[in-house]
């Protein structure tokens, strides 16, 4: 069994974790009677904290065995999964967000990324890497949605004779499950040390490093813009603005889940055809005008299909995005443009989550919508100007 394929396997059962802990998450913090602003302060927390491991992350990458980092990253799973099963003060949920693995954005901004995508960047030319990428995409976003079926299991309490918070609590014990999963999977990993010949080039940026930190400028503002809809915040709206349950909400999330999956290959394809800049742009402006009619849509139907059409297009730019970071700079690189676009992505999305809670404890619930689309745009536009005559390898 190749090493990728215990990469892909590990990828579905985190992502599978994160698909249910999204959707739970405001709701066992309203549960435990927390406001909305409060909801969006700890998911701010969350990511801040995935900032500072991906730093370390990077730090630590250059210099010690993948391998081991990935382990180490999957015992941190094990312990925020059982931490969050049993804490129920706001502080101490505060420290664990932070200093854990709870994502509320079941998205990229995860302390894992850069450890496997340097990983899987070794193990592939540049012909295959964007198809590679997109395939591990497609695996992740696929078990997501099985995730985001998962959550609704508590809504199933009445049957076992459980309530809500003790339904809820179980599916965090799930999560650290999925984390001991995952940490056998990494243990397959051949260990592979670093080259220590060239210590210089690998504690630090070489060559690459103008447009590694133009990338890391340009992502940051598209994270900030997507902090303002993390899965767990647009739940909440869901939640609030047409009061669905559990099980809507989870089924809602299991097929944008698999629109989102299936536009990975999709993006592969387009990408040969247009390039990897454009299928970025061109895929993510409209993607962000539906997220910005959905705000204003005045049914339900009609918000959740302007949402799944959001979710056929946004996730495009995910395996082209990874794909061309990794194509731009040299292989002793990666590690650390892995890093360097990752941290700040991290920190610039853990700013806007606190700002949406505040905008929805204040009833001004479209606002966030309305903010992430423009940004988003104003993104696409800047990425298309800086970069369109920058092109990877495949399209020289």
């Amino acid at each position: 069994m190749r090493q990728t394929s215990y990469l892909f396997a590990a990828r579905a059962l985190r992502d599978f974790g994160d698909g249910f802990v999204t959707i739970l998450l405001p709701v066992y913090l309203l549960a435990l009677g927390f406001s909305p602003l409060q909801v969006g302060v700890l998911a701010t927390a969350s990511l801040l904290g995935s900032a500072l491991l991906t730093i370390a992350v990077g730090i630590l990458g250059v210099r010690h065995d993948l391998r081991r980092l990935l382990l180490a990253a999957a015992c941190l799973m094990v312990a925020t999964g059982t931490a969050m099963s049993v804490v129920t003060d706001y502080a101490l949920l505060l420290v664990v967000a932070c200093a854990g693995t709870v994502n509320p954005s079941a998205g990229s901004v995860s302390i894992f990324v850069p450890l496997e995508h340097a990983v899987l960047a070794r193990e592939v030319g540049d012909a295959d890497r964007t198809r590679m990428f997109a395939r591990y995409s497609l695996v992740g976003a696929l078990a997501s949605t099985l995730g985001a079926l998962a959550a609704a299991l508590p809504d199933a309490r009445a049957f076992v004779g459980l309530g809500q918070l003790t339904a809820i609590k179980l599916m965090f014990v799930l999560y650290a499950i999925v984390g001991v999963a995952g940490a056998l999977l990494y243990s397959r990993i051949p260990t592979r040390l670093p080259n220590r010949e060239a210590p210089e080039a690998a504690t630090a940026l070489g060559p690459s490093r103008a447009i590694v930190l133009k990338l890391a400028a340009l992502f940051s503002l598209d994270a900030f813009a997507g902090g303002f809809v993390v899965q767990s915040l647009l739940a909440l709206w869901l939640f609030e603005r047409f009061d669905l349950s559990l099980s809507e909400v989870g089924v809602f999330f299991f097929w944008t889940g698999v629109l989102s999956a299936f536009s990975f290959p999709i993006a592969a394809w387009l990408s040969r055809r247009i390039g990897l800049i454009n299928t970025m742009v061109f895929t993510h402006i409209p993607s962000s005008i539906a997220l910005m009619l959905a705000a204003f849509a005045p049914t339900l139907p009609l918000v959740l299909i302007l949402l799944m059409i959001r979710a056929a297009l946004s996730q495009m730019d995910v395996p082209t995005r990874s794909s061309y970071v990794m194509a731009v700079v040299t292989e002793a690189e990666r590690a650390a443009a892995a890093s360097f676009t990752s941290v700040p992505r991290s920190l610039a999305a853990a700013a806007s989550p606190a700002l949406a809670g505040a905008l929805f404890a204040t009833s001004f619930r479209a606002w966030p919508l309305l903010i992430c689309g423009t940004l988003k745009i104003v993104y696409d536009l800047l990425l298309l100007l800086q970069f369109r005559h920058h092109k990877p390898p495949e399209e020289r």
